[in-house]
């Protein structure tokens, strides 16, 4: 479980295919913190390290991961956001988050305003993938709040603090992303749709 408050970015230094896995080794401020077994939210996709040579861990992405997820567009020398797991009794600054993406996005829009950005996102229609405004949303691992909500797309507005310290600075007009919908309002829908 996560909250969806990113600790640092990472840098992408190899990726490695192996069958239908890949794998892929970050460099990070956080290594030295680590351990083998231990899951770790990257662009809000929780993987488990498999390997440490520190400053640099390794975690393994399966197939069906790579399919929901942009992670199989990573590049040498991308970063990415990194969060750890939450501890038990600390603090819940953003929302539940469980890692497990349900799909991906395009960002079709960007608009800076009075130092602050806004950033629009499409995505595919779902019935059980919903916003509503003032819900929440994870884009890859961050937890946010729902400005604007339209059918299959939303709005976020950015503080200066997260588009500086998170991969939203790095973003463009067709930039793709990790979607986590609220897990309250999956819920919610799947007992609606079973009505």
């Amino acid at each position: 479980m996560f909250t969806g408050i990113i600790e640092t970015l990472g840098k992408i230094t190899r990726l490695e295919s192996e069958g239908g896995n890949l794998h892929i080794t970050i460099s990070s401020s956080l290594t030295h913190e680590l351990k083998i077994d231990q899951s770790i939210a990257h662009n809000g996709v929780c993987l488990t390290v498999v390997e440490i040579d520190s400053p640099k861990y390794t975690v393994t992405a399966i197939e069906e991961t790579l399919q929901k997820t942009n992670l199989d567009e990573l590049k040498i020398g991308d970063s990415v956001n990194l969060e750890r797991a939450m501890i038990l009794g600390a603090r819940l600054d953003g929302h539940l988050v469980q890692g497990h993406v349900d799909g991906t996005a395009k960002c079709i829009g960007i608009a800076e305003k009075d130092g602050s950005w806004f950033f629009t996102f499409d995505y595919k229609p779902s019935k059980q993938h919903v916003t509503i405004e003032k819900g929440s949303i994870t884009v890859d691992g961050v937890s946010l709040t729902v400005v604007d909500s339209r059918k299959n797309s939303f709005s976020v507005a950015i503080i200066p603090y997260t588009y500086e310290h998170t991969r939203f600075k790095e973003y463009k007009i067709g930039s793709a992303v990790n979607l986590e919908f609220d897990v309250i309002g999956k819920y919610v829908a799947r007992l609606l749709e079973n009505q």
